[in-house]
């Protein structure tokens, strides 16, 4: 694992992973046409020998050339991360993640030296899953939101060129990641809302959404330590849900944020959402994944749900 691309670096994930394998001492390219990822996240490495930064799209096959060159292995972030977008703009989720995913694999196909992929991909795969905490074999898939069928077909396309074309691809479904530098989310979004008015929190939905959350530091943790667990094997493709132990309301959220902000006579409103509660069409209300098979390999997170959403809310507090 020495020459390494990752596409959507500049990101929130992408730019926890940089710092950790450069401090490896790797040799890491970043791939990211800062649409939502910001160059003052990777501004520390532009200098670094062992760096390298290209301002370039997914959808251009030219950058995605120039990027992969002597690459090895291809940590494949970029995504747009908007589930809500899927609403209104379902076009979005199509572009930027299937076409995308697609553009990618047909340049690590030619290339002579990438040929491990690392994929990022989603909880809402499963869609409303009648299994909690649910398996990485829970099936049927049955996605919900543009969001989470676009990354199952991005998880498609890369099982079939892995096996179509002998390369070796992980995919990782990640529960909801919190942590510093986070732009977009809910605690970005309940902090904003309190510094525009302390005394009042509209939430989306009923409150009662009940999701897991994982700390950046456990993510990061985990997608390192499942690429070293594939790279060790001769498998084709191997899956892994990567989440917390535990579950944690949106109604709670807020209030831990309204703690952390010293908030103490905040009036909370909910908006009641749509279909039975949700915050949004495509809005998951319970999701918790099974990380039983990535605990056999070794791995276990450090933070609960809770101990997450606070550790990060006081990190996020700090930046704004």
């Amino acid at each position: 694992m020495n020459n390494i691309l990752i596409t959507g670096g500049a990101g929130f994930i992408g730019n926890y992973l940089t710092h950790r394998l450069i401090i490896e001492g790797r040799k890491v390219t970043i791939l990211d046409n800062l649409s939502i990822g910001k160059i003052k996240n990777i501004q520390q490495w532009l200098d670094n020998p062992n760096f390298a930064f290209i301002e370039g799209d997914l959808k251009d096959s030219k950058d995605i050339t120039k990027a992969i060159q002597s690459s090895q292995i291809v940590f494949h972030l970029a995504a747009n991360p908007e589930v809500q977008i899927g609403e209104t703009d379902p076009q979005v989720h199509f572009q930027e993640n299937l076409v995308a995913t697609f553009n990618l694999l047909e340049a690590m196909r030619k290339s002579k030296t990438a040929k491990t992929i690392v994929f990022t991909s989603t909880s809402t795969i499963y869609g409303e899953a009648n299994t909690l905490p649910t398996p990485e074999d829970y099936g049927p898939l049955a996605p919900i939101s543009t969001y989470g069928a676009t990354k199952l077909g991005c998880e498609a396309l890369i099982t079939s060129y892995a096996y179509t074309f002998n390369s070796q691809a992980l995919i990782l479904r990640l529960a909801n990641i919190v942590g510093p530098k986070a732009n977009h989310g809910v605690i970005p979004d309940f902090i904003k809302k309190l510094q525009t008015n302390s005394n009042h929190l509209e939430i989306l939905g009923d409150g009662n959404q009940k999701k897991s959350y994982l700390h950046i530091d456990d993510c990061i943790n985990a997608i390192l330590h499942a690429t070293k667990t594939l790279l060790k094997t001769n498998f084709k493709v191997d899956i892994y849900n990567i989440c917390p132990i535990d579950q944690i309301t949106v109604k709670r959220i807020a209030e831990i944020v309204a703690e952390e902000m010293h908030l103490h006579h905040v009036k909370f409103s909910f908006t009641g959402g749509v279909d039975g509660g949700r915050g949004w069409k495509g809005d998951v209300k319970n999701m918790h994944l099974s990380t039983e098979k990535l605990a056999r390999t070794g791995w276990t997170p450090k933070y609960t749900s809770e101990q997450a959403i606070r550790k990060a809310t006081q990190s996020l507090l700090r930046e704004y």
